[in-house]
């Protein structure tokens, strides 16, 4: 099924330019249930931070925490188990560490809390770099992305101009809402509103509730593509990014362990396989 949608994706994608905010296979055989973690105190996150190298990699895992509702990076599929082309590359890495790949799903606007208490690895989930620098140990960047407007297809907004007045929304915590939080000449020319989660700005459009949302393209013609939803982007970007898997800061040691899997996957064309599966054709910048 997929691999039929995202055939169809790609030419969505071609003719825009795939929403990480900011993004899985529930009860996957190879997905374990990771319990909870009570949150460090600051100096034991200080402690932790300087002294990581696996985190829960010593006990054989690779816990990965994402958004369930950040289709095509991270998702529950038709089956009720966790999907996605983050979640695939992720697995495929913590089988080359021999480790046990744990799909963990998260509340976004918690993730530094299950980061920093250990409850999970990294945030692998089409995670924006930009503007989180100094906040994580980031990856090299594996994929480029912009942030666009989507309108309903018959609405009269054909640029960002015509936003003026109108309502737009946002997932919480996402590249989209950052971007448009700094670009206040833009924004501040409509009502921006945030929701917990893309699927929820998808209805609200659909039923005429907001006039546009603003998001992750790679995410919107994913959305547009499956839903077939009579959906349209505006040509012009809020801004662009790149897209890395974040670790606590100061976890380099796990960091370079990925990264080197991530080499290897480039290299034997693993990467490019992946990608050319979900989207049709290698959209990675890893090692490029």
């Amino acid at each position: 099924m997929k691999r039929k949608v995202f055939a169809m994706f790609l030419s969505s994608v071609l003719a825009v330019a795939m929403f990480a905010g900011c993004g899985s296979e529930e009860k996957k055989d190879s997905t374990a249930d990771t319990g909870s973690s009570s949150q460090t105190s600051s100096d034991d996150g200080e402690r932790a931070a300087a002294d990581t190298t696996y985190g829960t990699a010593e006990e054989g895992k690779f816990v990965v925490g994402f958004d369930q509702e950040f289709p095509p990076m991270g998702f529950v599929d038709e089956n009720g188990g966790y999907t996605g082309f983050d979640l695939e590359l992720a697995e495929e890495v913590a089988k080359r560490l021999d480790l046990e790949f744990v799909a963990q799903p998260i509340a976004w606007d918690a993730k530094d809390m299950e980061l920093s208490s250990g409850t999970i690895d990294c945030i692998w989930n089409g995670f924006t770099m930009t503007g989180r620098e100094e906040d994580y140990t980031f990856s090299e960047p594996y994929l480029n992305n912009r942030q666009v407007f989507v309108v309903n297809e018959n609405s009269d907004i054909q640029s960002a101009a015509d936003l003026a007045g109108k309502i737009v929304e946002v997932q919480a915590d996402s590249a989209a809402e950052a971007a448009l939080n700094e670009n206040t000449e833009l924004s501040s020319a409509f009502t921006m509103q945030a929701v917990p989660d893309y699927n929820t700005a998808m209805m609200d459009l659909e039923q005429g509730a907001v006039d546009a949302i603003a998001m992750d393209e790679v995410v919107a013609s994913y959305q547009i593509t499956s839903r077939g939803s009579k959906f349209r982007v505006l040509d012009e970007e809020i801004s662009s990014e790149e897209y890395a898997i974040g670790f606590l800061k100061g976890n380099d040691k796990l960091k370079e362990s990925v990264e080197g899997a991530l080499q290897e996957m480039a290299d034997d064309g693993t990467l490019a396989k992946v990608s050319e599966e979900w989207f049709g054709s290698d959209i990675t910048t890893f090692g490029k």
